[in-house]
């Protein structure tokens, strides 16, 4: 379902922060860090990136982590997604799920 509000910034905007996350996703793993923060960043710039799609359109998005969502939305809009980019789906998780103690397992750097 679509939001009912304009989204602020514009696509430029949109990338621009998604880069951002993807500078914090690919840097070393500080002491005391966890590589469930990292891919974290790495689901956000994926996320902030595909809604830079919707902002370049003129298309509106639901506020959603969901990037399997996102990206099923834009495709119902004709745009044709990258197998690699519709892989991305799976970064979903860390959006949330690995960020909390005790709801999922710990993200090992194999997995990262």
């Amino acid at each position: 379902m679509p939001q009912d509000r304009p989204v602020p910034g514009s696509a430029r905007d949109w990338m621009a922060r998604a880069q951002g996350d993807l500078a914090l996703a690919k840097s070393p793993l500080p002491e005391n860090g966890f590589y469930e923060d990292l891919c974290y960043h790495c689901q956000q710039a994926a996320e902030k990136a595909i809604k830079a799609v919707y902002q370049h359109k003129g298309w509106t998005f639901r506020y959603t982590h969901d990037l399997d969502d996102l990206l099923t939305g834009l495709n119902r809009k004709g745009v044709n997604i990258p197998q690699d980019v519709e892989e991305a789906a799976v970064l979903t998780d860390f959006a949330w799920e690995t960020r909390y103690p005790g709801v999922h397992e710990p993200v090992t750097e194999e997995e990262y």
